[in-house]
């Protein structure tokens, strides 16, 4: 299998990228108040540059109440408070740049926060102003307009539109939120909307970051008349996930449609504009999955992320059909594949390939299982394995910050503490994601800090989330040494596929062997191996050259992965 490129040293460097994504909040914290800054990633770039990674991902830095830590944006061309300044943006792209790292960040195009100020001058407007023009505003149904515009329902839980006070008043028309209460639906019919983005995109480009990745990629546009949802499917959806709203077959008049390709084919030509190769990714999930083809054609954007493994049970035949799927679905148009185990929205991979949890349950434990079934040390092997296999796919890979260090969820913190949207619209049942947005530990304390802060004396329960007592064992300090770590295992990977193989596009072929073992070939006699059952022996001929566990002479066993190369 293969897609098509251009000879290695003159294709886009986003197509074969190593990116790290960085939940800002939750990644090093500067200056002691127990809260993620710019300044915290700037004093990692050395670590991330030993790391390997060839780009950064940040998530939302822009002003925001924190409704939903940052995807509730009230300025676009500013940086949030609590994470620094413009000029410390400024600076951090510089100098990730002189470390050979590129940046990506977010943006949110689908919605805004309802403290921006357009939101704002649209509450005072009245109905069918040029303001509420900006957003998704209706008249309720019912004699008094009392009822919602149609059947629609929020990712987070709940009907998708509010109704407001009108400035007299009285109660008047609903908007659209597609997620939380706070983050009011744009309006990508308003020319307004499109020509503010198209300033967004250039005062970051004119600041030197390399690429955005879309949030609600799929959701811009919605379906003229935004007319309900047939009964029969809603009555599928309403107790489910989100992740089973999203990926769910049933068309939906709210995600992938047609609009949102005129959006990118416009923001591809800002995108070409500039010099080295600026690019966006694409955040959608759509179904089938080769609907995906159709936002990475030649004239829209660079890259997308392949959510195949997010949903993935830890089974030999699901890996097969999923790589496949994958490949296949962007052949045709000749854009590389992405592979991704791990985001901020998530379960860690960790707990969800021991656990077999595939996001896609009715129910809080469903989605995040049964911690007291979890195998800790099989999920790590499990995580471990699945990155090594990533990283020899073809195309790019997308890593989540602390998966070097395979960090599991964290499932026990007190529900006072809990911040995610999700908690609060679901009626304080669905636990949301904060439990894979725990900062990082970087450093072990004796007084049980876990070195997330520049203030050595700020404890777990300082910090904008709680650690667990045991979350200091899994920090970068305690693994720097060890050669069998899993940050020393993602380094050797990263330079071996850099600077020795060369992996990333281009060719790949299944190799035939035991139904319970996933190999596959790569260009320069190199392989990889997965097993998934009993002791499996390699052959004799190869070199290993990274493993993801331990193995007995040449013998790999179950839930390890290892790259070998043909003498």
């Amino acid at each position: 299998m293969s897609s098509k490129l251009a000879p290695r040293g003159v294709r886009p460097w986003w197509r074969d990228a190593v990116t790290y994504q960085i939940y800002i909040r939750s990644f090093a914290d500067s200056n002691g108040d127990g809260i993620g800054d710019v300044e915290g990633i700037r004093s990692k770039l050395g670590y991330l540059q030993k790391l390997g990674v060839d780009a950064i991902w940040i998530t939302p830095w822009y002003p925001s109440p924190q409704n939903d830590h940052g995807y509730d944006v009230s300025d676009y061309m500013n940086i949030e408070p609590d994470y620094g300044t413009l000029q410390d943006a400024e600076r951090l792209i510089r100098e990730a740049h002189d470390h050979g790292i590129k940046v990506i960040i977010d943006i949110v195009p689908n919605h805004t926060s309802d403290q921006h100020a357009w939101f704002q001058a649209a509450l005072k407007a009245k109905p069918g102003s040029p303001e509420r023009n900006r957003y998704i505003f209706r008249d309720g149904k019912g004699s008094n307009g009392d009822l919602p515009p149609n059947n629609w329902q929020a990712v987070f839980g709940g009907p998708a539109w509010h109704r407001v006070t009108e400035p007299d008043g009285t109660l008047g028309q609903w908007y659209l939120h597609l997620f939380a209460v706070e983050q009011p639906d744009l309006n990508w019919e308003n020319p307004e909307v499109v020509e503010h983005f198209d300033a967004v995109l250039k005062f970051w480009l004119d600041r030197g970051v390399d690429g955005f990745r879309i949030d609600v990629a799929h959701g811009m546009f919605k379906e003229k008349g935004l007319p309900d949802i047939r009964q029969s499917k809603l009555s599928k959806l309403l107790g489910k996930s989100n992740f089973t709203r999203m990926l769910s077959p049933e068309h939906k008049p709210f995600w992938d449609q047609e609009g949102v390709h005129e959006i990118y084919r416009r923001w591809r030509k800002i995108l070409d504009s500039y010099e080295g190769d600026r690019m966006a990714v694409a955040e959608a999930w759509v179904s089938p999955t080769s609907r995906i083809a159709r936002y990475v054609r030649a004239d829209e954007l660079q890259n997308s992320f392949n959510f195949e493994m997010l949903t993935t049970l830890w089974k030999p035949e699901e890996i097969r059909k999923k790589i496949n799927n994958s490949i296949s679905a962007l052949a045709e148009v000749g854009a590389p594949t992405s592979w991704v185990f791990n985001n901020h929205d998530v379960v860690r991979s960790v707990d969800r390939l021991d656990l077999g949890l595939t996001n896609h349950g009715d129910t809080t434990r469903s989605r995040q299982g049964d911690p007291s079934k979890l195998n800790i040390a099989r999920g790590t092997l499990r995580a471990r394995s699945a990155t090594l296999m990533a990283l020899a796919l073809p195309g790019g890979t997308y890593l989540y910050q602390g998966e070097e260090l395979t960090l599991p969820e964290v499932r026990d913190i007190p529900e006072n503490r809990l911040t995610d949207p999700r908690w609060k619209m679901s009626g304080y049942k669905d636990r949301g994601r904060d439990g894979c947005r725990v900062p990082i530990p970087w450093k072990t304390s004796p007084n049980g800090a876990f070195g997330f802060s520049a203030k050595d004396s700020l404890t777990p329960e300082e910090a904008w989330l709680p650690a667990s007592a045991w979350w200091g064992s899994y920090s970068a300090e305690s693994q720097e040494h060890d050669p069998n770590s899993t940050l020393n295992t993602y380094r050797r990977a990263l330079a071996v596929r850099k600077n020795e193989l060369g992996l990333g596009d281009g060719d790949m072929n299944w190799i035939n062997t035991r139904k319970d073992v996933v190999a596959f070939s790569r260009p320069g006699n190199f392989s990889c191996y997965i097993n998934f059952g009993a002791d499996f022996e390699l052959p004799k001929d190869c070199e290993v050259l990274v493993a993801s566990g331990p193995l007995k002479d040449h013998i790999l066993p179950t839930d390890t992965a290892v790259w070998v190369r043909s003498n």
